[in-house]
Protein backbone atom coordinates (compact mmCIF):
# COMPACT_ATOMS: atom_id res chain seq x y z
CA UNK A 1 0.00 0.00 0.00
CA UNK A 2 1.31 3.33 -1.24
CA UNK A 3 1.83 6.19 1.51
CA UNK A 4 0.91 9.50 1.18
CA UNK A 5 4.48 10.33 0.72
CA UNK A 6 5.09 8.07 -2.64
CA UNK A 7 1.86 9.48 -4.28
CA UNK A 8 3.04 12.98 -3.86
CA UNK A 9 6.44 11.79 -4.81
CA UNK A 10 5.12 10.43 -7.40
CA UNK A 11 2.79 13.27 -8.99
CA UNK A 12 5.13 15.29 -8.26
CA UNK A 13 7.93 13.67 -10.25
CA UNK A 14 5.59 13.23 -13.21
CA UNK A 15 6.27 14.93 -16.08
CA UNK A 16 2.54 16.60 -17.03
CA UNK A 17 3.77 17.25 -20.87
CA UNK A 18 5.19 14.13 -21.38
CA UNK A 19 2.39 12.18 -19.83
CA UNK A 20 -0.11 13.96 -22.55
CA UNK A 21 1.96 13.32 -25.06
CA UNK A 22 1.82 9.97 -24.66
CA UNK A 23 -2.36 9.84 -24.31
CA UNK A 24 -4.72 8.75 -26.52
CA UNK A 25 -7.02 11.61 -24.83
CA UNK A 26 -4.88 14.48 -23.07
CA UNK A 27 -7.71 16.48 -21.85
CA UNK A 28 -8.78 13.93 -20.05
CA UNK A 29 -5.89 12.88 -18.93
CA UNK A 30 -5.16 16.55 -17.98
CA UNK A 31 -8.08 16.44 -15.60
CA UNK A 32 -7.31 12.94 -14.31
CA UNK A 33 -3.89 14.63 -12.94
CA UNK A 34 -5.95 17.27 -11.51
CA UNK A 35 -8.18 15.19 -9.89
CA UNK A 36 -5.28 12.93 -8.55
CA UNK A 37 -3.19 15.95 -7.46
CA UNK A 38 -6.26 17.38 -5.63
CA UNK A 39 -7.10 13.57 -4.19
CA UNK A 40 -3.33 13.61 -2.83
CA UNK A 41 -3.81 17.14 -1.40
CA UNK A 42 -7.19 16.13 0.70
CA UNK A 43 -5.00 13.02 1.78
CA UNK A 44 -1.99 14.69 2.53
CA UNK A 45 -3.63 17.34 4.81
CA UNK A 46 -5.40 14.45 6.88
CA UNK A 47 -2.22 12.22 7.33
CA UNK A 48 -0.52 15.59 8.28
CA UNK A 49 -3.15 16.12 10.98
CA UNK A 50 -2.74 12.76 12.40
CA UNK A 51 0.79 13.31 12.33
CA UNK A 52 0.84 16.36 14.09
CA UNK A 53 -1.67 14.31 16.76
CA UNK A 54 0.80 12.18 17.16
CA UNK A 55 3.89 14.80 17.67
CA UNK A 56 1.61 16.41 20.67
CA UNK A 57 0.77 13.08 21.88
CA UNK A 58 4.79 12.47 22.53
CA UNK A 59 5.20 16.35 23.82
CA UNK A 60 2.78 15.05 26.26
CA UNK A 61 4.45 12.43 27.32
CA UNK A 62 7.86 14.26 27.42
CA UNK A 63 6.29 16.92 29.47
CA UNK A 64 5.04 14.67 31.99
CA UNK A 65 8.26 12.64 31.88
CA UNK A 66 9.98 15.73 32.91
CA UNK A 67 7.68 16.79 35.52
CA UNK A 68 7.78 13.43 37.29
CA UNK A 69 11.57 13.38 36.92
CA UNK A 70 11.16 16.60 38.95
CA UNK A 71 8.91 15.66 41.50
CA UNK A 72 11.30 12.51 42.31
CA UNK A 73 14.32 14.61 41.93
CA UNK A 74 12.57 16.52 44.70
CA UNK A 75 11.51 13.61 47.50
CA UNK A 76 15.04 12.23 47.11
CA UNK A 77 16.43 15.85 48.30
CA UNK A 78 13.92 15.76 50.48
CA UNK A 79 14.59 12.06 51.98
CA UNK A 80 18.56 13.19 52.33
CA UNK A 81 17.30 16.18 54.16
CA UNK A 82 15.79 13.95 56.38
CA UNK A 83 17.95 11.52 56.47
CA UNK A 84 16.60 9.05 54.83
CA UNK A 85 18.85 7.42 52.86
CA UNK A 86 16.93 4.42 51.87
CA UNK A 87 13.83 6.71 50.28
CA UNK A 88 16.09 8.85 48.18
CA UNK A 89 17.71 6.10 46.70
CA UNK A 90 14.09 4.92 45.65
CA UNK A 91 13.80 8.45 44.83
CA UNK A 92 16.41 8.74 42.64
CA UNK A 93 16.13 5.41 40.60
CA UNK A 94 12.48 6.84 40.10
CA UNK A 95 14.37 9.75 38.65
CA UNK A 96 16.49 7.69 36.50
CA UNK A 97 13.54 5.77 35.38
CA UNK A 98 11.76 9.21 33.87
CA UNK A 99 15.08 10.76 32.55
CA UNK A 100 15.25 7.95 30.38
CA UNK A 101 11.66 7.45 29.09
CA UNK A 102 12.41 11.59 28.73
CA UNK A 103 15.46 10.81 26.38
CA UNK A 104 13.57 8.36 24.77
CA UNK A 105 10.63 10.74 24.06
CA UNK A 106 13.15 13.71 22.80
CA UNK A 107 14.49 11.32 20.41
CA UNK A 108 10.39 10.09 18.96
CA UNK A 109 9.56 14.02 19.12
CA UNK A 110 12.86 15.01 16.77
CA UNK A 111 11.81 12.20 14.45
CA UNK A 112 8.07 13.13 14.68
CA UNK A 113 8.96 16.58 14.07
CA UNK A 114 11.12 15.62 11.05
CA UNK A 115 8.55 13.61 9.44
CA UNK A 116 5.52 16.31 9.94
CA UNK A 117 8.28 18.81 8.29
CA UNK A 118 9.06 16.49 5.43
CA UNK A 119 4.81 16.11 4.58
CA UNK A 120 4.28 19.48 4.60
CA UNK A 121 7.31 20.56 2.40
CA UNK A 122 5.90 18.29 0.17
CA UNK A 123 2.52 18.86 0.38
CA UNK A 124 3.33 22.73 -0.86
CA UNK A 125 5.76 21.50 -3.35
CA UNK A 126 1.85 19.88 -4.59
CA UNK A 127 -0.15 22.20 -3.74
CA UNK A 128 2.17 24.75 -6.46
CA UNK A 129 2.43 22.02 -9.24
CA UNK A 130 -1.79 21.47 -8.53
CA UNK A 131 -2.05 25.48 -8.87
CA UNK A 132 0.11 25.50 -12.23
CA UNK A 133 -1.99 22.76 -13.77
CA UNK A 134 -4.93 24.52 -13.23
CA UNK A 135 -3.88 27.76 -14.01
CA UNK A 136 -2.62 26.46 -17.54
CA UNK A 137 -5.36 23.78 -18.03
CA UNK A 138 -6.69 25.25 -21.00
CA UNK A 139 -3.52 26.28 -22.58
CA UNK A 140 -2.20 22.86 -22.29
CA UNK A 141 -5.48 21.07 -23.63
CA UNK A 142 -5.40 23.71 -26.35
CA UNK A 143 -1.75 22.55 -27.47
CA UNK A 144 -2.94 19.21 -27.22
CA UNK A 145 -5.68 19.33 -29.46
CA UNK A 146 -3.98 21.52 -32.12
CA UNK A 147 -1.39 18.63 -32.10
CA UNK A 148 -3.00 15.97 -33.07
CA UNK A 149 -5.09 17.87 -35.51
CA UNK A 150 -2.02 18.98 -36.88
CA UNK A 151 -1.10 14.94 -36.89
CA UNK A 152 -3.87 14.26 -39.06
CA UNK A 153 -3.44 16.42 -41.54
CA UNK A 154 0.14 15.17 -41.87
CA UNK A 155 -1.53 11.83 -42.01
CA UNK A 156 -3.77 13.05 -45.28
CA UNK A 157 -1.27 15.18 -46.77
CA UNK A 158 1.58 11.86 -46.83
CA UNK A 159 -1.67 9.91 -48.25
CA UNK A 160 -2.43 12.16 -50.75
CA UNK A 161 1.52 12.68 -51.97
CA UNK A 162 1.76 9.05 -52.09
CA UNK A 163 -1.25 8.50 -54.09
CA UNK A 164 -0.88 8.99 -58.27
CA UNK A 165 -3.66 11.34 -58.97
CA UNK A 166 -2.37 11.92 -62.42
CA UNK A 167 -2.85 8.62 -63.38
CA UNK A 168 -6.23 7.80 -62.26
CA UNK A 169 -7.22 11.51 -63.67
CA UNK A 170 -6.50 10.30 -67.32
CA UNK A 171 -7.55 7.30 -67.15
CA UNK A 172 -10.99 9.16 -65.87
CA UNK A 173 -10.06 11.47 -69.36
CA UNK A 174 -10.46 8.41 -71.29
CA UNK A 175 -13.28 6.82 -70.18
CA UNK A 176 -15.08 10.14 -70.86
CA UNK A 177 -13.71 10.01 -74.00
CA UNK A 178 -15.03 6.91 -74.85
CA UNK A 179 -18.60 7.79 -73.68
CA UNK A 180 -18.88 10.65 -75.78
CA UNK A 181 -17.32 9.12 -78.78
CA UNK A 182 -19.89 6.48 -78.48
CA UNK A 183 -23.13 8.98 -78.24
CA UNK A 184 -21.62 10.34 -81.51
CA UNK A 185 -21.45 7.01 -82.77
CA UNK A 186 -24.87 6.18 -81.76
CA UNK A 187 -26.24 9.70 -83.22
CA UNK A 188 -24.41 8.61 -86.56
CA UNK A 189 -26.08 5.50 -86.67
CA UNK A 190 -29.49 6.73 -86.28
CA UNK A 191 -29.46 9.71 -88.84
CA UNK A 192 -27.77 6.77 -91.28
CA UNK A 193 -31.30 4.66 -90.47
CA UNK A 194 -33.61 7.76 -90.93
CA UNK A 195 -31.75 9.06 -94.55
CA UNK A 196 -32.18 5.59 -95.76
CA UNK A 197 -36.07 5.26 -94.75
CA UNK A 198 -36.85 8.72 -95.92
CA UNK A 199 -34.82 7.68 -99.78
CA UNK A 200 -37.36 4.56 -99.43
CA UNK A 201 -40.23 6.39 -98.79
CA UNK A 202 -39.99 9.15 -101.28
CA UNK A 203 -39.25 6.88 -104.06
CA UNK A 204 -42.89 4.94 -102.91
CA UNK A 205 -44.55 9.05 -103.14
CA UNK A 206 -42.51 9.28 -106.95
CA UNK A 207 -44.24 6.46 -108.35
CA UNK A 208 -47.80 7.02 -107.05
CA UNK A 209 -47.34 10.42 -108.30
CA UNK A 210 -46.34 9.14 -111.65
CA UNK A 211 -49.36 6.69 -111.82
CA UNK A 212 -51.58 9.39 -111.10
CA UNK A 213 -50.13 11.19 -114.32
CA UNK A 214 -50.35 8.66 -116.68
CA UNK A 215 -53.79 8.12 -115.78
CA UNK A 216 -54.70 11.67 -116.28
CA UNK A 217 -52.57 11.76 -119.61
CA UNK A 218 -54.72 8.95 -120.76
CA UNK A 219 -58.45 10.09 -119.45
CA UNK A 220 -57.52 13.12 -121.64
CA UNK A 221 -56.45 11.47 -124.93
CA UNK A 222 -52.68 12.50 -124.76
Amino acid sequence: MPTVFDRISNIIRANINDMLDSAEDPEAMLNQIIRDMNDALRQADSDIADQIAQQKMIEGDLDAAKRNQQAWQSKAELAVSKERDDLAREALLRVNDYTEQASIYEKQLEGQKSAVAELKSKRELLKSKYDQALRNRDNLVARARAAQAKGKITQVTNKANTADYASELDRMERKIRHMEARADADEEVAETKTSVEDEFAKLGTDKQVEDQLAALKAKMGK
